[in-house]
């Protein structure tokens, strides 16, 4: 539980450091504001990053285990004989 509020966190902050370095680009025309706006979309690349990793080492360890279409397409499949051994 605690790795998926870590995730939507991460999410949220990325989206409101999205929205905000688009409101310095569509609002203000100024260097200060063009500085910011570089602020903003590097800090939401460096937690881009920074979840990548994060997801990545806990899929790793074991700590978070993925579901859906991912593991059913690496899923050795399962024949006949080996469901119902002789």
């Amino acid at each position: 539980m605690i790795i998926k509020s870590v995730v939507i966190i991460a999410f949220i902050l990325i989206i409101i450091s999205l929205g905000s370095a688009l409101f310095y680009l569509v609002r203000h025309k100024t260097e200060e504001q063009s500085e910011k706006t570089v602020k903003a979309l590097t800090f939401r690349i460096t937690l881009s990053i920074l979840l990548f990793i994060f997801v990545f080492i806990a899929v790793a360890t074991g700590i978070f285990k993925p579901h859906g279409l991912g593991v059913k397409m690496h899923k050795p499949a399962q024949t006949d004989h080996m469901r119902y051994p002789p």
